[in-house]
């Protein structure tokens, strides 16, 4: 082999390995992500998860500087990146998990326990967080914590997104990505799918009005957690509450525009035998 031959050679292997590096690093992203969505997490379990969070943030390219734009265009990349992975359960695994409750009292099941599980990162955080300011170089990783807490967020509120659509019987699309970008459109603007357009918000990766969308919910949303910092757990409860209340919010704003998408569907969604009506 000639030696520009084996230099090109040498490059697409690398190219290669780099690419294989990076898939592994966007499934191990996934994973703990996906852990970190479970409704039921020991505090320590929590806190160890989002510190591994922060640490393959940081060893993805996103710096210790204090440079929350650049915090934010990891953000949106990560959330597309991890929303496939987002464990979404459908309707007959929600049954079998909660049952006999009817539609809205599932939905408010599941609000409830995404709020919890939000404003159990933000204390997780706080934890982390009084390691990062009890040694002062560390101050400068604050917006890599806060970006990996708020990605944490996000999924946990994909997760109630997906699963609320299959309560109230609005189809999801069919398929881990175009799923996962619908998931995202629905997060960022908090209405529900359109059921009624075949298609509607799904593609192979986002486009630039969904992204910027994306981008600007996310920027509120770190902006707002930016707030939360504060020496040793001050932040801790703040940022609970807040995350709290985001999750609820969220919440009420999607089962609203859902209840009004499942009226455009035809037929009544089936009734569940024998569900309690007070759930």
């Amino acid at each position: 082999m000639s030696e520009r031959g084996a230099d090109e050679a040498g490059a697409g292997e690398a190219g290669a390995g780099e690419a294989g590096a990076g898939e592994r690093g966007a499934d191990e992203l996934g994973a703990t992500v996906a852990a970190l969505t479970a409704d039921e997490i020991e505090p320590a379990r929590r806190r160890q998860l989002l510190t591994r969070l922060v640490g393959q943030a940081r060893a993805r390219g996103l710096g210790d500087l204090f440079k929350p734009r650049a915090a934010v265009r990891w953000m949106v990349d990560t959330v597309a990146e991890i929303a496939p992975h987002v464990p979404v359960r459908d309707l007959a695994t929600l049954r079998r998990h909660f049952p006999g409750l009817d539609d809205d009292a599932l939905a408010d099941r599941l609000v409830r326990n995404a709020a919890r599980a939000t404003a159990g990162v933000g204390a997780a955080g706080g934890g982390v967080a009084a390691v990062e300011w009890a040694v002062t170089p560390t101050l400068l990783s604050a917006p890599v914590l806060l970006a990996a807490e708020t990605v944490a967020v996000v999924a946990i509120e994909l997760k109630l997104v997906g699963e609320l659509h299959e309560v109230y019987g609005v189809p999801l699309p069919v398929g881990g990505t175009p799923r996962a970008v619908a998931l995202v459109h629905s997060w960022a603007s908090q209405r529900g799918i359109n059921p009624m357009i075949p298609g509607a918000g799904v593609g192979a990766v986002l486009g630039t009005a969904a992204r910027r969308e994306l981008r600007e919910t996310l920027l509120r949303r770190f902006g707002r957690n930016l707030t939360t910092l504060g020496p040793f757990l001050t932040g801790a409860a703040v940022a609970s509450y807040l995350n709290r209340r985001a999750t609820r919010g969220l919440a009420d704003q999607v089962r609203a525009d859902l209840h009004r998408k499942r009226r455009m569907l035809p037929g009544a969604p089936p009734a569940l035998p024998g569900a309690s009506a007070a759930g």
